[in-house]
């Protein structure tokens, strides 16, 4: 489409000639009909030698490109241009006679269910939903407008979709929670009956496993997104708008607040309260419970500004052991000398 087009229609200034776009690449490998973007300014020398026939970025970059979309957020705007562009996974529409559907489900007739899809008794799938092959949806559960649920995702009994998530290859969505007694003869199963809710605009990443619930709702707030190899446990309650990045282990019967960010690989245990707003830096060991607005990270967790502290430290290390022995050395000499002119 034309530069002027993508500018009308995403409510953009345009500045230089009109260009006729085919995609979006990156700086170093964009030609002269696709455009590019520049987010962070240390990539201005890149900028420079780039032969995009237009950039996206902020007035103050503008002299330095020919022809330029601006924008007062780059990062966001850069998405939106991208949806603009972005084919979406699949070709396959309606509904393939080779995918099972009990009779008693509730299919809309504008969602797509590809082959070798199961849609189990009593389910409810709604409009313009998206089911790919080898997913499994089991009974009763229900699967907001406009899903999309990915090859070979599992969604078992009474799991619960909002409108427009995304759930992405492999995921497993209220498989078993990790709930064993203790006992003389062993480790006694013990049954878990509740089950999994996602609100609206939830993503999930690549096996990922959402556990169902002992009794009672597993349950990830609407605009969460949840990255891929991420761990959460039976009836953990994450809020609204919050990140977890991959490889985090959320415990079981843990509450998140809203707005809170997790970064990869952080292990948080069961039965604590994470207030709104935290943020937890990558493989984070978290204890005990939080207050709104916390700033963690490192095993131990420690606040973050000791954190910062403790690294900037580390490195002088060897100098303050050499200091260190050197006033040792020094304080026994003293002593001697303070020993010999008593003696004397």
């Amino acid at each position: 489409m034309l530069l002027s087009e993508i500018a009308t229609r995403l409510g953009l200034e345009q500045l230089g000639p009109d260009r006729e776009i085919l995609g979006v690449n990156t700086l170093e490998s964009a030609g002269e009909s696709e455009l590019s973007f520049l987010v962070n300014p240390k990539y201005t020398k890149a900028l420079e030698a780039s032969r995009a026939g237009a950039v996206l970025l902020s007035a103050e970059h503008a002299p330095l490109v020919e022809s330029a979309l601006l924008s007062e957020n780059v990062y966001m705007d850069l998405a939106r241009v991208v949806s603009l562009f972005a084919r979406p996974q699949g070709q396959f529409t309606g509904q393939s006679p080779l995918a099972f559907v009990h009779e008693t489900a509730q299919v809309h007739e504008s969602a797509t269910i590809y082959p070798f899809a199961f849609i189990g008794p009593e389910t409810r799938i709604s409009a313009n939903a998206v089911i790919f092959p080898g997913c499994y949806i089991g009974e009763r559960c229900c699967v907001g407008a406009d899903c999309l649920v990915y090859p070979n995702a599992v969604l078992m009994s009474d799991t619960v979709l909002g409108d427009r998530c995304i759930v992405q290859p492999g995921c497993v969505l209220g498989g078993d929670g990790f709930g064993f007694a203790q006992t003389p003869a062993g480790h006694m199963k013990i049954p878990q009956v509740g089950h999994v809710q996602l609100g609206d605009d939830v993503e999930v990443g690549a096996n990922t496993s959402i556990d169902r619930a002992a009794l009672d709702v597993t349950q990830v707030g609407s605009g969460t997104k949840v990255d891929s190899l991420v761990q959460v446990g039976h009836n953990v309650r994450i809020g609204e708008h919050c990140l977890v990045v991959a490889g985090t282990g959320i415990g079981g019967s843990t509450h998140i607040g809203d707005g809170v960010v997790i970064g990869g690989q952080a292990g948080i245990k069961d039965n604590i309260t994470i207030g709104d707003g935290a943020m937890i830096g990558a493989q984070a060991g978290v204890n005990n419970d939080l207050p709104a607005g916390s700033k963690v990270t490192y095993t131990p967790m420690m606040d973050i500004g000791t954190y910062l502290r403790v690294g900037a430290a580390l490195p002088r290390l060897p100098g303050l052991l050499k200091r260190v022995r050197r006033l040792e050395k020094e304080l026994e000499r003293a002593r001697a000398d303070k020993g010999g002119e008593q003696d004397g």
